[in-house]
């Protein structure tokens, strides 16, 4: 099949094809990059295989650009991109980034914050009778009312705000598919209700009988309880099986979503990946510095969706569920063989992954006819005994893809999840991911070492990954090679005390790990971690988390997992302190980091404000912050020497305190 033309930015782009009127205008907040890890190109083409005039507007700064087409037949799909526009703006500290892949030379600054809404508002205000239609990761994730990090407090439904008419959430080709027939059909938005997986607002009278309700805007937003049950009962009706029809009222407006929309099957999903995407960005960035983010993706392949993995910290249960589809073998060495024609490639398929790279099946049989189990996860803390654990469609599909002439390597960069493998019996998948598709580095994310840390996370105990990554080592071992685990780390993730960052920092002492980048938690919306910070309770129990809000506090907890950088001594120093973990300040094997000279300072003032062993007492202060007026009649020799085995001074010099 012939690839097509990029899809118009211009109106005159418009007329080379023959248009004179748009149906559908593509908002987004990201340039326009014509590849199938871009929602916007998916839905963009998606609505264009099925007959419709299409055209882009790609990042708009003025009221111009929304202006290109004029008003479309149909309407807008907007969209902020691939990313919610305010972590793409901003980093977990708060403080604004300084590049955007997304953007033409990485530039930052080409979307505004909140885009989604923005890009919404001005639509009304420029054509007001146009149908908005909003769906990607921001609009998705904010679906109902919301904790938002940036504003410190709970926001409402993004459709609130926006003012679009409906709104898709999760993997929205079914929805883009059913919204676009029915508007060319003649039918207003109010008409389309019935169709999965999107949201809308209605009046308060117009409530389904069958819908489970949650607590109203106004009852989240001044109580935590209240809002953590909502949130569990969000999550919990997510599942295309059973889930149902939720309503949350919004003060006289009442937020309606449809039940789950049914997840593409796998001749569906080959359909999508079969579209003639161009797999770049639009020639007019060239002469702007391209688009960074094409690099990672152009020649890397997506074969699965949906994750069970369900990390607590991770969107994807919110959005793109925990069904796996996986696409056929023959639909994947099509799109592999097409890489032979671009003269760009060099023989080098990035990545063979997605959510999850090892995952290719349901996670139990059972899933397909009653849906996934609530309130239970598939591989934490510890594997289900109903997991079906194969790699052997995997393996088949990377022997076939390393035997196409003209690929030289084919590699695994998406996360694989090692808990899963390590429950394998048969070692050819770990074998082979040795020896054939790893880069050097594999990337695994076992995230902390705190077991309790690790169940808030929702994550695989730590005695996994070191069982994993005693095997990689052995088996890399075996096959001659020099290979190294890069395991992502996230600190201050609810649950984790300083106690337990410096438990980390000791792990990683130990095992000989230095990160290179670690992650501070950041509370995005849509996940159980968020609302764990937000609340400081465990949405699925209740129960109290502990959570570090104060910068100081996440911000020692971060240092201490770079703790052998220079630069990061005397904070280090600073956290073992407060921590009371003094022991793992010096030069031997089991420190952390050797004293500085204000540390060192510091304990020699100690010692001389501490009373010599049957000597006379110190004037300036025999006790460590107690006034000379405020001291104890000074003790006799005898109880003197009796008192210094540790009860004393010597505790105080001991914690610092």
């Amino acid at each position: 099949m012939n690839l097509h033309p990029f899809l118009p930015l211009t109106m005159e782009e418009a007329r080379q094809r023959g248009w004179n009127e748009i149906d559908i205008v593509c908002v987004t907040g990201d340039a326009y990059v014509d590849h199938p890890s871009f929602g916007i190109a998916i839905t963009a083409r998606l609505l264009e295989s099925l007959g419709f005039r299409v055209a882009m507007v790609c990042q708009p700064q003025r009221d111009e650009d929304f202006l290109t087409f004029g008003a479309p037949k149909l309407g807008f799909f907007v969209t902020s991109g691939n990313i919610d526009s305010m972590v793409n703006n901003y980093t977990a500290a708060r403080r604004k980034r300084t590049t955007d892949v997304y953007s033409p030379a990485g530039k930052a600054g080409m979307r505004p914050d909140r885009a989604v809404i923005v890009y919404c508002n001005k639509i009304r205000e420029l054509l007001p009778q146009s149908v908005i239609v909003i769906g990607g990761l921001e609009a998705s994730l904010r679906r109902f009312a919301h904790y938002d990090y940036w504003d410190d407090a709970v926001r409402p439904s993004i459709l609130v705000d926006s003012k679009a008419d409906l709104l898709i959430y999760g993997m929205g080709e079914h929805q883009t598919e059913e919204i676009a027939r029915g508007l060319a059909a003649g039918k207003t938005p109010a008409q389309l209700r019935e169709i999965r997986g999107i949201c809308y607002l209605a009046e308060l009278w117009e409530t389904l009988p069958d819908a489970v309700s949650c607590a109203s805007f106004a009852k989240v937003s001044a109580d935590k309880t209240a809002y953590a049950k909502a949130f569990q009962l969000q999550l919990e009706q997510q599942d295309s099986v059973y889930g149902k029809a939720i309503q949350q009222k919004h003060g006289d407006k009442l937020l309606v979503q449809t039940p789950p929309a049914i997840p593409l099957n796998q001749q569906e999903l080959d359909k999508v990946f079969e579209i003639p995407f161009r797999r770049t960005y639009h020639p007019v960035y060239e002469s702007q510095g391209g688009i960074p983010a094409i690099s990672e993706v152009e020649f890397s392949i997506m074969h699965n969706r949906g994750c069970f993995g369900d990390c607590n910290f991770c969107s994807i249960t919110f959005h793109q569920g925990r069904h796996v589809t996986c696409r056929s073998h023959e639909s994947i060495l099509r799109e592999a063989k097409s890489f032979l024609d671009n003269p760009h490639f060099k023989g080098y398929i990035h990545d063979v992954g997605g959510p999850t790279a090892n995952f290719r099946l349901p996670s139990c049989k059972k899933q397909l006819t009653a849906g996934l189990c609530k309130n239970r996860k598939c591989l934490a803390p510890k594997p289900c005994p109903n997991l079906q654990v194969d790699h052997s469609d995997y393996v088949e599909l990377l022997r076939k893809l390393r035997a196409i002439p003209g690929i030289k390597r084919v590699f695994i960069r998406s996360g694989i999840r090692y808990d899963y493998l390590m429950e394998e019996k048969d070692p050819t998948f770990f074998q082979e991911l040795v020896r054939y598709h790893v880069s050097g580095q594999l990337k695994v994310a076992p995230e902390h070492c705190s077991n309790h840390v690790l169940n808030a996370m929702g994550k695989p105990h730590i005695e996994t990954y070191e069982r994993f990554a005693k095997r990689f080592y052995d088996v890399t071992k075996q096959a001659g090679k020099e290979q190294y685990l890069v395991p992502y780390l996230i600190s201050s993730h609810p649950g984790s005390t300083l106690a337990d960052a410096i438990e980390l920092a000791v792990f990683l002492k130990k095992n000989k790990i230095h990160p290179e980048q670690v992650q501070d938690f950041y509370p995005t919306p849509g996940t159980p971690s968020t609302c764990m910070f937000y609340t400081g309770l465990d949405p699925a129990t209740l129960k109290p988390v502990f959570v570090p809000r104060t910068p100081e506090e996440k911000h020692l907890q971060r240092v201490l997992l770079q703790y052998y950088k220079p630069e990061n001594r005397s904070e280090v120093i600073r956290a073992l302190i407060k921590g009371h973990r003094e022991d793992l300040i010096g030069t031997e094997k089991h420190c952390l980091v050797p004293p500085d000279r204000e540390y060192l300072q510091r304990k020699n003032r100690q010692r001389a404000e501490r009373k010599p062993l049957g000597g006379k007492t110190n004037r300036r202060s025999a006790v460590p912050g107690r006034s000379a007026a405020g001291q104890q009649k000074a003790p006799t020799k005898s109880t003197a020497k009796g008192r210094s085995g540790g009860h004393g001074t010597q505790k105080n010099h001991k914690t610092g305190r």
